[in-house]
């Protein structure tokens, strides 16, 4: 059935049919009939943000963590120029977001009008595919169909840009059942290369699973079918920074982290083994570190939803296009009729290095004195607040990595961070989406506080909605990631890695409206978190840490995972280790 209706009502309509519940935005001339109709209705919330980048990161957070598609409205110009980080910030993370821009009208497309852009061409490079609109009647198809290619296959960022007078103009009106759409990514995989994976699982000595971003997109079924695959083969797991959560990190088959910070008996596992299966999970650079050198001896598989991300960085010897809980679905199903075999003796050698790789204790640390060493932090962080109903967002530098070493997540969609682009300003507007969709959960934002500065503004959006956001800084004084880098490869030279102008995040919380709390101390540190716990609203904790802590495991630029550098806890410099696998 068709309705007639303006392309505005056209716009609010389609949000509603496609189940959206929020929209993250900032209104501008050339979308205010679109703001017109939102205002005439209740299905959907608007949150005023401050600024469009964090509109799209907002939206990116409320995506990650409820596996839904967010969605964010901005005007034309800077507008839409504003909302680039985000959408590049999606695009390489996979994350499904609907992005509305308004756009001049259509007979002043191209005469250089007042926040006028070329949206299209700009943001053709950082979407999963993009849109102008010039007819009302074709923009309800537009609109249901943005929603399907931006969550099917691997997920991303579309964008629709509408000009104003087809917001305006009157047009057909098309159900979302009516949509078809020639966008059908492939979900099964092949079965007989599946099968050679299985038999590939009976007779390795030394295998590893390597896990992604991939196993949470494809939703909760993959997580549990991940799991079952864990314990019914012994296998060991690590995870990108991208996959926490799809394998519990209480398990006991848990490595910890892979890359760059990952673990050493994670690194060291994946650069040892001799089945490698790849699920979900793109082989970045923060993973392979060198390429020639990674994961040398052994045979290869990769599930992927992508075609394009198969055989992009590592030749493997067993590609699987389709959906990882489609595959591991067949995967299983093989190897159980098969007769659940594994090579037990090996297995049993491969876990026994494995287990004296772990006892080196990698991220062992020593917190002595009042300087609140950033390891303690993030520890006494975890400990105090993994009993409750919690979600986590970082923004980019030290600090996210050593959250997503000392603190362990047992769920998919708990954990929300910038991984391919690295996005300083992410938190905390991440951290406003996330708090939208789970009211009554907590929320909190690690944070540097240089990161954190560049989209503090989104305080103001917190206090309006009465988000109680939790904003978690490990307060250095510097850049610290940069400051690390400076100090072991280009000769302790500190070029600009510092602010000698840092405001009094105490009285800018208050500034806000919010809570602000400071803690220098480490015996006060784990009353200041509760405290910070127990408030009931927006709360900015400052937590001044030791100013040149490095962080450590770390693989140097252009080795291997078998040359890492490990922390020295009593100097809390590094020491280089190596290993090799035990025969």
């Amino acid at each position: 059935m068709t309705k007639t209706m303006t392309g505005a009502k056209i716009v609010v309509q389609a949000l509603i049919d496609q189940g959206v519940e929020v929209v993250f935005g900032y209104p501008g001339g050339a979308v205010l009939p679109i703001y017109d109709e939102i205002f005439q209705q209740n299905k959907i919330q608007h949150v005023l943000v401050r600024h469009e980048q964090g509109a799209v990161h907002a939206a990116e957070g409320y995506a990650r963590s409820t596996g839904k598609p967010g969605v964010a409205l901005v005007t034309s110009g800077p507008g839409a120029t504003n909302a680039v980080t985000g959408l590049t910030d999606a695009l390489m993370d996979s994350i499904p977001i609907i992005v509305l821009t308004g756009q001049v009208p259509t007979f002043m497309i191209g005469s250089d009008a007042f926040q006028e852009a070329d949206t299209v061409g700009i943001t053709r490079p950082c979407t999963k595919h993009n849109w102008l609109v010039k007819e009302t009647d074709k923009l309800a198809g537009t609109l249901h169909e943005a929603f399907h290619i931006a969550t099917a296959g691997r997920p991303g960022p579309v964008l629709i840009d509408i000009p104003k007078d087809v917001q305006f103009a009157t047009g057909q009106y098309t159900e979302k059942s009516k949509r078809t759409s020639h966008y059908n990514p492939q979900v099964k995989g092949d079965i007989d290369t599946i099968t050679e994976l299985a038999r590939a699982m009976e007779t390795a000595k030394r295998p590893v699973f390597y896990t992604g971003g991939g196993v949470i997109n494809s939703g909760p079924a993959a997580s549990q079918l991940l799991r079952e695959l864990v314990e019914a083969t012994g296998f060991p797991i690590t995870s990108t920074l991208m996959g926490l959560g799809c394998y519990p990190a209480s398990g006991d088959k848990w490595l910890g982290m892979l890359g760059m910070h990952g673990t050493y008996e994670a690194n060291m596992t994946m650069h040892d083994c001799d089945l490698m299966i790849n699920i979900g999970a793109r082989f970045d650079d923060r993973i392979t570190g060198r390429v020639d050198a990674f994961s040398p001896k052994s045979k290869k598989a990769h599930i992927d939803i992508d075609a394009s991300s198969i055989n992009k960085v590592i030749r493997v010897d067993m590609p699987i296009l389709g959906d990882v809980a489609h595959v591991l679905e067949d995967l299983l199903k093989v190897w159980k009729a098969n007769g659940r075999k594994t090579n037990t003796e090996g297995l049993a050698k491969w876990w026994k290095q494995i287990e004296a790789w772990r006892a080196i204790d990698c991220l062992g640390y020593e917190q002595t004195g009042s300087v609140i060493r950033p390891q303690h932090a993030i520890s006494r962080l975890e400990a105090l607040t993994k009993g409750y109903d919690r979600y986590i967002t970082t923004e980019v530098g030290q600090h996210q990595m050593w959250a997503a070493q000392y603190m362990g997540f047992e769920d998919p969609n708990r954990w929300m961070t910038s991984g391919g682009l690295g996005t300083m300003g992410y938190g905390t507007p991440a951290s406003i989406g996330v708090q939208m969709a789970h009211r009554d959960a907590l929320v909190i934002n690690v944070a540097g506080e240089a990161s954190w500065l560049m989209n503090m503004q989104e305080m103001g959006t917190a206090m309006q909605y009465r988000l109680p956001v939790k904003q978690f800084i490990l307060n250095n004084e510097r850049l610290g990631m940069v400051r690390q880098w400076q100090e072991l490869l280009h000769g302790e030279r500190y070029s600009s890695s510092w602010s000698e102008a840092l405001p009094d995040f105490v009285k800018l919380a208050e500034a806000f409206g919010a809570k602000g709390i400071k803690v220098d101390d480490a015996a006060d540190l784990d009353d200041a978190i509760q405290e910070m716990i127990d408030y009931d609203g927006p709360v900015i904790l400052d937590c001044l840490v030791e100013k040149h802590e490095n962080c450590f495991p770390m693989i140097p630029s252009g080795k291997g995972h078998n040359e890492m550098l490990l922390p020295n806890a009593k100097t809390q410099g590094a020491i280089t280790a190596t290993g090799a696998v035990m025969v």
